[in-house]
């Protein structure tokens, strides 16, 4: 028999090699068709007499990422149709839907015939589940090898057995740490965890695994064999009494209860541990069952996978545009910014140019790449040929004619009108005809940049973010001139650095800055009415953001709020800008010089490493202090999350971001904001606008004004509208 996504050759052992290779795939997913295959072949492998065992492999250069887009949204757009017409019978065909996966792995382990993993470069997800349900498993030790159960990342988890394989191959605790925190793994890690069996040479991946068969490997699961204990001795044990009690604690800590999947996780391995194997997956499949059925669910799944996917792969790109050969890029500004941008554009094998008013300066730019690859050195992740490699494809210059064959030349010098505009003019006296320039400002309107070039329609913004070899968000600006090839070549430039962008018009602070500065404005209210510093922050991480808002000041320095403070009051007016916050602020540089981590001095105290930084206890003399029980942590909570969304939704409003995937997806890259919300409009969305609404009118009475809510939102809330609704991308694209 012959399939589409699998080929299976016997050899003269009887041993069947299933190699998964889907045709115009780039990396290996399950779709339903490459489930019904594994099905058949199981089925083949069992009643062909010839075959003694099977060596289930890749023919990628990696084995698998778990699931398809396709599959995740169809199980979705299922449950919604099933509880449209049936809700009755809703629940129990999800739960039989969600088994499918689980109860096939089952079906290959229980099948009466040897069956080994060989494993090469990715695997995740279901792809590892599966491997877990083989008899053996053989991983390669190349650096590309990771292993992981990520599910809980994007508010699932493990539901085809993972979390009953996991529990009883390695001890409790690490097996709760690999699921709960979606960690990745090595090869050699996962063999000291006994996950895995053997790691060897790429090379001898399958000629391995078959010499597992040849060996005898018997074709039954430890679990299945009589008197098999888990590791550490299951439940009942001195051991687990210490770690049982503590665990929900634990988790409560890190997670303050926002993530249900997690807490799922640790109730299968609990009960799961106790039971007979395949009661455990029923109980594995009857809370995966209703995991997926939370908007938390729901929200992270789309933003966190299906979106992130989408808009990395080019959903925001114009049709009918080559894609751009970026054979050389020039990035003007060896500061920090311009350094680190220089990095990860030959990180991707790219030659860059790096500019700076002289050599020196354009040299130590260049060193700062040098330190990146000494630590990635140090670390494993680069050999020191390839980090050679890397550092020979920057070159240090003071000569703007270097710049000449760029495809595209990215300015990253200070954030000042007329330097900007003398790095414009410079730049385009030498640059090639049909080449790009983009601003990396992150505070100045792309249009107005643009005024000082002479090829407006090949002027764009690419804004990064701090550091940029660590952060995974781009916003591209268009400015009011920008063509479709300038979009163009910034996503396929933002693609080949291995960023996800999202594409938004032109603004004061664009789209995250805005965001980010209602976060830390609400703050400065808070304080302003004493609140105490360390409940606010402790308050923001409640609600799900990973740093408070005061903390977040000081990474982005609080020098640069005064800075962006006075702009706004000089472009706009002095309403235009709370003048508490004024005060407050300068207060803290002018009069203390408190500006933040940079010098060590800000709302935060930087103690000499190993301390760690603690809020500064002169701010408490700042205003009248509350006391703690005067405040209502649910609402400080709220007033957090709603500032930031209803910042979000007036950019909507505002046309500034024209498609809810780009928010959601990054407000969650670019400042952490609550990920099991699934971003901004997710959050407003998940909870009902009528519900949002109604939360923001109660806290504009409270608190103030800005919070109240937008013509938009309540045309939505009378309407019965969502976000996705009104604005979905894809509806809005096909008729593009």
């Amino acid at each position: 028999m012959t399939y589409k996504n699998f080929t299976v050759e016997t050899d003269a052992d009887g041993i069947a090699l299933v190699t998964w290779d889907m045709p115009d795939k780039s990396m290996n997913v399950f779709t339903m068709e490459v489930m019904d295959e594994i099905e058949a072949i199981v089925d083949a492998a069992v009643t062909a007499a010839a075959v003694k065992g099977v060596v289930f492999t890749s023919g990628k250069s990696s084995f698998s990422g778990g699931a398809d887009l396709t599959m995740i949204k169809g199980m979705f757009a299922m449950i919604a149709e099933e509880k449209a017409k049936d809700p009755a019978n809703a629940v129990q065909k999800l739960f039989d839907a969600s088994g499918r996966m689980s109860w096939l792995w089952r079906k290959i382990e229980t099948c009466g015939k040897p069956w080994v993993a060989a494993i090469n470069g990715t695997c995740m997800g279901g792809a590892f589940e599966l491997a877990l349900a083989c008899h053996g498993r053989v991983a390669s030790n190349a650096k590309s090898v990771k292993l992981a159960l990520p599910e809980v990342k994007v508010g699932i988890f493990p539901g085809a057995g993972g979390t009953q394989r996991v529990a009883r191959l390695t001890d409790a605790q690490s097996a709760l740490q690999m699921m709960t925190t979606g960690q990745s793994l090595t090869a050699s890690r996962a063999k000291a965890m006994g996950l895995v069996h053997q790691v060897v040479a790429p090379e001898t991946l399958v000629e391995t695994a078959k010499q597992m068969i040849k060996d005898g490997l018997k074709p039954v699961a430890p679990w299945d064999e009589k008197g098999f204990k888990a590791p550490g001795g299951g439940i009942w044990t001195p051991a687990s009494a210490q770690l049982w009690p503590a665990a929900p604690a634990i988790l409560r800590r890190e997670t303050h209860g926002n993530y249900p999947a997690a807490l799922a996780i640790l109730k299968c391995v609990y009960e799961g541990l106790q039971v007979p194997f395949d009661t455990g997956l029923k109980i594995e499949q009857r809370y995966f069952t209703e995991i997926v059925q939370t908007t938390e669910a729901f929200s992270m799944i789309r933003s966190l996978f299906v979106s992130m996917q989408e808009l990395g792969k080019g959903a925001r790109r114009p049709a009918g545009i080559p894609k751009s050969e970026l054979k050389k890029v020039g990035v003007v500004g060896a500061g920090f910014m311009g350094a680190a941008i220089a990095y990860v554009t030959a990180a991707a094998g790219i030659p860059v140019t790096l500019i700076d008013r002289d050599l020196e300066a354009a040299t130590k730019g260049k060193a700062h790449s040098e330190s990146l690859v000494k630590d990635s050195i140090g670390k494993g992740r680069l050999t020191q040929e390839e980090a050679t490699k890397l550092l020979d494809l920057i070159t240090p210059s003071a000569d703007y004619a270097d710049l000449k064959d760029a495809n595209l030349v990215v300015e990253a010098v200070f954030e000042d009108r007329e330097v900007k505009k003398a790095v414009i003019e410079a730049v385009e006296a030498v640059l090639q005809e049909g080449a790009i320039f983009a601003s990396n400002t992150s505070t100045l309107p792309i249009s107005g940049l643009a005024k000082n070039s002479k090829r407006p329609a090949q002027f764009i913004g690419i804004h990064f973010f701090s550091p940029v070899e660590k952060m995974m968000l781009t916003e591209v600006i268009l400015g009011k001139e920008t063509g479709d090839k300038a979009l163009a070549t910034a996503l396929d430039y933002v693609a080949a650095i291995k960023k996800t962008p999202i594409v938004v018009n032109d603004t004061r602070g664009f789209y995250v800055n805005r965001c980010v500065f209602r976060y830390i404005h609400e703050a400065y209210d808070m304080l302003i009415e004493g609140v105490p510093a360390v409940m606010i922050e402790n308050a923001a991480k409640m609600a799900g953001m990973p740093v408070g808002p005061l903390s977040l000041n000081d990474e982005v320095a609080v020098d640069l709020s005064q800075k962006i403070l006075r702009a706004t009051v000089a472009d706009l007016g002095e309403k235009a800008v709370d003048p508490r916050h004024m005060v407050l602020i300068d207060r803290m540089v002018d009069e203390l010089d408190r500006r933040g981590r940079k010098n060590g001095r800000g709302f935060y105290e930087y103690p000499a490493k190993p301390a760690k930084k603690y809020v500064w206890p002169g701010l408490k003399d700042f205003y009248p202090q509350k006391r703690a029980d005067e405040v209502d942590v649910e609402v400080l909570k709220q007033r957090l999350l709603v500032t930031i969304a209803l910042e979000a939704a007036r950019t909507i409003e505002e046309g500034i971001v024209t498609d809810p995937r780009e928010a959601d997806v990054g407000s969650i890259l670019g400042f952490g904001f609550a990920p099991f919300t699934g971003g901004t409009l997710s959050y407003i969305d998940g909870m009902g606008v009528k519900n949002f609404v109604a939360l923001c009118e109660k806290l504009a009475a409270s608190y103030g004004d800005h919070f109240k809510p937008t013509p938009l939102l309540l045309d939505m809330a009378a309407k019965g509208d969502t976000f996705y609704g009104r604005f979905d991308p894809y509806t809005v694209k096909k008729a593009a």
